[in-house]
């Protein structure tokens, strides 16, 4: 008898853990909603979460069972109630999971209970791959060749007949959170068949344009996958096998991105404090401001600058952005507003339903020039033309920023040009980008010097 401690693996199919708590019998699934994760989290990500459970627990024919705590102290008190002499996880590379899992292990052993991990939510576990010299990889494209040399297992098989044990009140019982109310913002569905549909949807449609149409907002190009990886209600192991015979530049350029959020993993598991603090520690003498007024209209959508409100209402509406305007409003945040990376950052986490910690901050850090990009602090993203080119015909604007509308084509990205461009409420611009440009390449030739 065991425990499967679910965690970012909420699903059945390619799930080594699973497979190794079935082995000892039968399995407890089991599901902890831990305050100090559940408390930062806004409520899309909740949300989004608790759908996700609910998916799960209907594929486990009811038996999820769901309980709130320290899991130091809720998974022991479970493990010793249904007498499972081992708890199964998928390994969690994120530093407060790691110091999480060894207060729970230690827990464990102290009743002579054990926790076994088993796989990770990455093809290629952080800590695997090392450079010649055996130090950690610190620019992405040598990480990149090692990764792709290294390869990856294949997707675990889904294992039959595992015996699951009923052990709770189900859906909404005593230990499940309350759904919190969201209005009208919709999501899609939640659940590992609804991200296989999604998948197999891209690799029909989408994946062989995928190299291009990803960098526009306006299409529908990318797999909209990014929540359903970060939990794990789908691996990357699947996807990649799934492209593993495509030689299309699209499939390529995809297998890339699940490259880089291994590696931004990678660089986590390395340097735990770069979640919080800069990676390039040089940086961090570079004068900001703190989040005020503008900050507000920034987080609101209310700048002036139509992609970048475009990309914050989109992301206050549905938990998520188009990761090309992830870039354009971050880049704004830090060079035009002069707000530090990690405000941003954590704006981010609180809203998008597929925030990942070691992704989420190494891009910021990325966007701020003081990560593991080779290109420094003085690139600076014009967000007008930066608009015009990922959205040259106004159409994602004019999604997500009711008040433009009525401007046709790219005259949506210029509202100030148009005659009647302000006429249905939409501010001014907060700040004039080209001497807000001058400001920030000033400071850092500062710091240079």
């Amino acid at each position: 008898m065991a425990v499967l401690w679910f965690r970012r693996d909420l699903r059945l199919g390619d799930h080594p853990a699973l497979l190794a708590a079935a082995a000892d019998g039968e399995v407890l699934p089991l599901f902890v909603v831990d305050p100090a994760l559940w408390g930062p989290s806004g409520d899309v990500r909740r949300a989004y979460l608790l759908r996700s459970l609910r998916a799960l627990d209907a594929d486990l024919g009811g038996s999820l069972v769901v309980e709130e705590g320290d899991p130091a102290q809720v998974v022991p008190r479970v493990a010793a109630r249904v007498g499972a002499a081992r708890v199964h996880v998928s390994a969690d590379a994120g530093p407060y999971g790691r110091r999480r899992d060894t207060a729970v292990e230690q827990a464990l052993a102290a009743a002579d209970r054990e926790l076994v991990r088993t796989g990770s939510p990455y093809a290629v576990g952080p800590g695997t791959l090392r450079t010649g010299s055996g130090s950690p990889f610190q620019v992405f494209t040598p990480f990149s060749r090692a990764w792709h040399a290294h390869g990856w297992h294949a997707p675990a098989e889904r294992p039959g007949n595992v015996r699951w044990i009923r052990d709770g009140d189900g859906v909404d019982g005593p230990g499940w959170p309350q759904e919190p109310d969201l209005g009208e913002l919709r999501f899609p569905e939640a659940g590992e068949d609804a991200a296989r549909a999604r998948w197999r949807t891209f690799l029909t449609d989408r994946v062989g344009d995928y190299d291009e149409a990803r960098d526009r907002p306006d299409l529908d190009g990318t797999s909209q996958l990014s929540h359903a990886l970060k939990w794990g209600e789908v691996h990357p192991r699947t996807l990649l096998a799934d492209l593993a015979h495509d030689p299309s530049r699209g499939a390529a350029t995809y297998r890339t991105e699940l490259c880089w959020r291994d590696f931004y993993a990678d660089v986590l598991w390395h340097r735990p404090e770069t979640a919080r603090t800069y990676y390039r520690p040089q940086l961090a003498a570079l004068a900001y401001d703190e989040p005020g007024e503008q900050f507000r209209a920034w987080a609101q959508g209310r700048t002036g600058f139509p992609v970048v409100d475009a990309g914050m209402r989109q992301m206050r509406a549905v938990g998520w952005m188009h990761n090309r305007v992830r870039m354009i409003v971050a880049s704004f945040l830090v060079k035009d507003l002069h707000v530090e990376w990690m405000h941003g950052g954590r704006e981010f986490m609180h809203r998008l339903r597929d925030a990942d910690l070691a992704s989420n901050m190494h891009g910021w850090q990325w966007v701020a020039g003081s990560g593991t990009d080779a290109a420094p602090f003085f690139r600076v993203f014009n967000p007008v033309t930066q608009g015009l080119k990922s959205d040259p015909h106004g159409d994602y604007v004019r999604r997500w920023v009711p008040e433009l509308r009525h401007l046709p084509g790219k005259a949506a990205h210029t509202p100030w040009d148009a005659p009647d461009g302000y006429a249905h409420g939409y501010p001014e611009r907060i700040v004039d980008h080209a001497e807000e440009r001058r400001v920030a390449l000033a400071e850092y030739e500062r710091i240079r010097r």
